[in-house]
């Protein structure tokens, strides 16, 4: 049976983003060079793995902790930071059947949003990973919000609602305000779904609070879960998510 919805939220690292393209190395091995700091190189990337190892893969590092990534790896040099942040999208792709999915699902008239679990403080289009990258890849038409701990987005206007600041998916926050704010447009929790990877963040705390959830599996299988349905590709939502009406 298909789920019937008006909303969908999809999680942004390993899942909307398809980091299998990235080369980590060869990314802060440029960016040292354009410093003119080659020596670096070997040390630097030794630093990303320990956090790759802290918080289990790239993704999570890229989506949740680029504070340490400035902090930790590259000595708080904001320069290194930012030729990072520019460097890093010529390499990042979209997961696999994503655009094809965005365009069934606004045609069945879903709102959808990204939800990520974004620690820098947000400011103009495009000067954070996620907008960045929704506007590398022409994506920004799919999508009406980004919603964040550090405010939600509006991909219309520019604009940014700061009552989501401080708030988290893992603790459930986030998804307590986004019920809140579903319900004063008319939508129910049941009415919406969240797709991500993450068990706890994507699938646990979403489902506490009545929201539908899909795992999603392309890049990384977390294990068995609470979720609704688990998918390995976004072409397979045509199969299982349906436009809901109130006719």
């Amino acid at each position: 049976m298909a789920i019937k919805v008006k909303w969908c939220g999809i999680d942004f690292g390993q899942c909307l983003m398809d980091p299998s393209g990235l080369r980590n190395y060869l990314v802060i091995g440029d960016v040292c060079k354009e410093l003119g700091e080659p020596e670096f190189i070997d040390e630097r990337i030794h630093r990303y793995r320990v956090l790759k190892e802290k918080y289990d893969s790239y993704g999570a590092v890229k989506e949740g902790h680029r504070d340490e990534i400035l902090r930790y790896v590259f000595d708080n040099n904001q320069e290194a930071m930012s030729l990072f942040s520019a460097k890093e999208q010529e390499f990042l792709k979209l997961a696999d059947g994503v655009e094809q999915a965005l365009i069934y699902l606004k045609q069945e008239g879903i709102d959808i949003c990204v939800v990520a679990e974004l620690k820098k403080t947000l400011g103009l289009m495009g000067s954070d990973v996620v907008t960045r990258f929704l506007q590398n890849q022409n994506l920004v038409q799919y999508f009406s919000k980004v919603i964040t701990p550090q405010g939600m987005v509006n991909l219309k206007d520019g604009s940014i609602d700061m009552s989501y600041k401080g708030l988290t998916k893992g603790e459930g926050t986030l998804y307590d305000q986004l019920a809140e704010d579903l319900l004063g447009d008319g939508i129910k929790p049941s009415e919406a779904v969240i797709i991500g990877d993450k068990i706890l963040t994507d699938i646990e705390q979403p489902r506490k609070r009545g929201f539908e959830t899909i795992q999603y599996t392309g890049f990384v299988n977390a294990g068995a879960s609470s979720a609704d349905y688990v998918i390995s590709s976004f072409s397979q939502l045509r199969e299982i998510v349906k436009g809901k009406t109130d006719a």
